[in-house]
C-alpha cells in the first residue's frame, strides 16, 4: 500500500491584495482632508521668489525618469536570479558574482557621489541609463554572457541610483520651490519606485513566458528600450547648471561640513544600517520562508512586500504634518524593524505569521527612506549631498561583503545570525536618531549655499 505525501502550497489570499489597495486609496484620499484642519495655511518658501507651474512639472518629469529607473532595477534584480538558473550557475558561482558586484559597490560605488558633485546630478543620472543599456545589449548579443562583467556594471548603477536622483531632485526644487513640493516629492519616489518594481515583475513574466529558449532574451530588449527612453528623456530637458567648484573647493567643504559634524555621522550611521538590513532581508527572505519545507509561490510575496512599502510612503506626508518630529517617527520605526527581525531570527513561525512580520518591516521601510531624505536636506549641504550619500553606504558594503565570505564561503554563521546582525544595526539606527534628537535642540537649518 503506497503513501500519499500531500504537497502544501502557501499562497497569499487575495483580500491582501485588497487590503492593501484600499489601505494606500484612503491614506492618500483622506490625507487632504487631515491638512486642511491640521497643518499651517501657508508652507515656507526656498527662496524669496517661487513659482508654482514650473516646480509641478518639474516634479511629474523626474517622477517619470525616476520610475523608468526603478523598472530598470527592477527587471534585473527580478529576471537576474532566473537567468542565473537558466544558464545552469551554481550557488558557488552565484556568491562568487555577488562579491564581485557589491565590492564593485564598496571600492568604487562609494566614490562615485563625490564625483557626482563635481561633474553635475544630471550626467550621473544619465550615466546611470548608459550603464544598463550597455547591460542590456551585452546579454542580448552574446549566447552567454559574462555575469561578473554585468555584475560589476549593474552594481555600480545601482549605487548611482541610491543618489543620484534624490540629489538631483533637491538640486532642482532648491531653485525658489516650496519645501513640501520637496517632501512631497520623497515620499512619491518610494510610493512609485515601489509601483515600478512590482511592474518590472510584470513586465518580466510576461516576456518570458512559456518558452524559455527564444525568450530568455526579452527581459534584455525591455531593459535596452527602457534605458533608449530614458537616456532621450534626460538628454532632451532640463540642462545641468554649469559646476563652479574645484576639487580642492570641494574637499575643504566636504572635510568642514561633513566629516566635522557629528549630526552627519549619525544619519550616515543610520543609512548605512537601514541598508544593510535591506540587502540581508533581500538575499534571505526566501530562504526563512521555506525552512519548514512547504512551497512558497515568491512571485505572489514579491508584490505584498513592496505594496507594503508603497503604504508606508502613504503614511510619511502624515507624520511630518504631526506633532511628532522626525527623529522621533525614525526612533520607533528603526525599533520595530529592529524587534520584527529579531522575532524572525530567534523563533520560528508559521508562513502567515512571518508574511506578516515582512509586511510591518517594508512598511516601516516606506516611511523610513523619505524620512531620511527630509533630515539630509536638514542638514547636508546640497552641494554635498551625494557624497555624503554613497559614502554612508561604504560601511554597509564592507559588512555585506564580510557576511557573503563567511556564510556561502566559509558556513561559519547561520542565517539567524545574520538576521539577528541586521536586527542590532536597526537598534543602532534608532539610537542615532534619539542621539541626533538631543543634538539638534537649535532651530534646523536648510543648507542650500555653502
Amino acid at each position: 500500500m503506497g503513501v500519499v505525501i500531500e504537497s502544501s502550497v502557501w499562497v497569499p489570499t487575495s483580500s491582501v491584495y485588497i487590503f492593501i489597495f484600499l489601505s494606500c486609496f484612503f491614506s492618500l484620499s483622506l490625507f487632504p482632508f487631515y491638512l486642511s484642519k491640521h497643518a499651517p495655511t501657508k508652507s515656507p518658501p526656498f527662496s524669496d521668489h517661487p513659482t508654482f507651474a514650473s516646480p509641478l512639472r518639474f516634479q511629474r518629469y523626474f517622477l517619470l525618469l525616476y520610475s523608468l529607473a526603478s523598472v530598470l532595477e527592477g527587471l534585473w534584480s527580478v529576471y537576474g536570479e532566473f537567468e542565473l538558473v537558466y544558464y545552469g550557475i551554481t550557488k558557488e558561482d552565484t556568491v562568487t558574482f555577488m562579491l564581485i558586484g557589491f565590492g564593485a559597490a564598496l571600492f568604487v560605488g562609494s566614490f562615485l557621489g563625490l564625483l557626482s558633485d563635481l561633474i553635475g546630478r544630471k550626467k550621473s543620472c544619465l550615466v546611470f541609463y548608459i550603464f544598463h543599456l550597455v547591460v542590456g545589449i551585452w546579454k542580448r548579443i552574446t549566447s552567454s554572457p559574462s555575469f561578473w562583467v554585468a555584475n560589476v556594471c549593474l552594481s555600480l548603477a545601482t549605487s548611482i541610483f541610491s543618489f543620484s536622483f534624490e540629489t538631483w531632485a533637491v538640486v532642482e526644487h532648491d531653485k525658489g520651490h516650496r519645501q513640501d513640493l520637496l517632501n512631497e516629492t520623497f515620499w512619491l519616489m518610494t510610493f512609485f519606485e515601489s509601483v515600478a518594481l512590482i511592474g518590472s515583475q510584470v513586465i518580466s513574466n510576461w516576456m518570458v513566458g512559456g518558452n524559455l529558449e527564444k525568450e530568455i532574451a526579452c527581459p534584455s530588449t525591455a531593459a535596452i528600450f527602457t534605458a533608449i527612453v530614458g537616456i532621450s528623456c534626460i538628454s532632451r530637458v532640463y540642462g545641468a547648471s554649469p559646476q563652479s567648484v574645484t576639487f580642492k573647493e570641494y574637499k575643504v567643504s566636504f572635510y568642514s561640513y561633513i566629516l566635522c559634524d557629528r549630526r552627519i555621522w549619525l544619519l550616515a550611521c543610520a543609512q548605512a544600517c537601514l541598508h544593510f538590513s535591506m540587502v540581508v532581508f533581500w538575499i534571505l527572505w526566501a530562504p526563512t520562508l521555506v525552512a519548514d519545507g512547504r512551497e512558497v509561490y515568491l512571485g505572489f510575496m514579491y508584490p505584498c512586500v513592496l505594496g507594503a512599502r508603497m503604504l508606508g510612503s502613504t503614511l510619511f506626508p502624515w507624520f511630518i504634518n504631526a506633532p511628532l518630529q522626525t527623529e522621533d517617527c525614525l526612533v520607533y520605526a528603526f525599533i520595530i524593524q529592529g524587534l520584527l527581525l529579531s522575532i524572525i531570527a530567534f523563533d520560528y513561525q508559521e508562513i502567515g505569521a512571518l508574511v506578516t512580520q515582512y509586511f510591518l518591516f517594508h512598511a516601516c521601510i516606506g516611511l523610513i527612506l523619505p524620512s531620511l531624505a527630509r533630515l539630509r536636506t536638514m542638514y547636508v549641504p546640497n552641494e554635498l549631498r551625494g557624497g555624503m550619500i554613497s559614502l554612508s553606504l561604504a560601511p554597509a558594503n564592507a559588512a555585506i561583503l564580510f557576511i557573503l565570505m563567511q556564510r556561502g564561503y566559509y558556513r561559519t554563521v547561520e542565517n539567524s545570525e545574520v538576521i539577528a546582525f541586521a536586527a542590532v544595526g536597526l537598534f543602532v539606527a534608532a539610537g542615532c536618531m534619539y542621539v541626533l534628537k538631543r543634538l539638534g535642540k537649535q532651530p534646523y537649518q536648510n543648507w542650500h549655499k555653502l
